[in-house]
């Protein structure tokens, strides 16, 4: 039996790399010990185990990624606490972006366009830069979709008040589009929300918010992404 020895080392026998190359295949989640992924250099490893690696494996910098999470509604969560349930486990299964995982992908996530408390739906998480700059910036003319459940009776006029003429913190808000989804059901799209302001309108047309879900920011749709789990921003889509 021979002494375990660090896995970078290991590497370096095997497929006559530099150390610093070697680390850098190793964190990139390129290399395997007896057909587990291992992505720590100082893992030790003994000579029997069996190390591979990935044949598509490569030495460039991994590229920052958009990953986009619907927000389970959870009695009692932080709408905004999602960040820790973003894993290797709750990608989505037909993912179409066709990236590949990496450790790297949930280090120094950023979320922007927070969901308002006790709210579900799209959340966006980031390490793009000129995604967080867009989303930032513009964000009082990117358009966001909910869908509200409410009850209560609506007052005359309720739904034409509601796309124009109510005041929210002293101010007039601009005009936005509000129809029926179904009886129970109110579709709201509107630029610039601020927290608490969909429920102000509801109420101060006579209903109550029971639920409320963001189902797109800008051009970028919920679509069939089930609670719980998040897929990858594609390179062609924009917000």
């Amino acid at each position: 039996m021979t002494d375990p020895v660090r896995l970078s080392k290991r590497l370096v026998e095997l497929i006559s790399c530099s150390r610093r190359e070697a680390e850098l295949f190793i964190a990139g989640g390129w290399v395997m010990v007896d057909g587990q992924v291992v992505d720590k250099p100082q893992v030790m490893v003994l000579q029997q185990e069996k190390i591979e690696l990935h044949p598509e494996a490569s030495l460039i910098p991994v590229a920052p990624v958009t990953m986009l999470f619907h927000q389970p509604l959870v009695a009692g969560r932080d709408a905004n606490s999602a960040q820790q349930l973003i894993c290797a486990d709750t990608r989505v299964a037909d993912d179409p972006s066709g990236i590949r995982i990496a450790k790297q992908h949930f280090a120094q996530l950023k979320q922007s366009i927070p969901l308002e408390k006790n709210a579900s739906g799209l959340l966006v998480f980031t390490q793009d830069f000129r995604v967080t700059r867009k989303l930032i910036d513009d964000a009082a003319t990117i358009e966001q979709e909910y869908i509200v459940e409410i009850a209560g009776e609506l007052i005359p006029d309720g739904l034409k008040q509601l796309n124009h003429g109510l005041k929210f913190n002293g101010r007039v808000l601009p005009p936005i589009k509000v129809s029926w989804q179904n009886e129970t059901r109110l579709r709201f799209a509107l630029k610039g929300a601020q927290p608490g302001q969909i429920t102000h309108m509801c109420k101060s047309v006579g209903l109550q918010v029971l639920a409320m879900k963001r189902i797109r920011i800008g051009r970028i749709s919920m679509a069939k992404l089930q609670p719980g789990l998040w897929r990858y921003l594609m390179p062609h889509e924009r917000f």
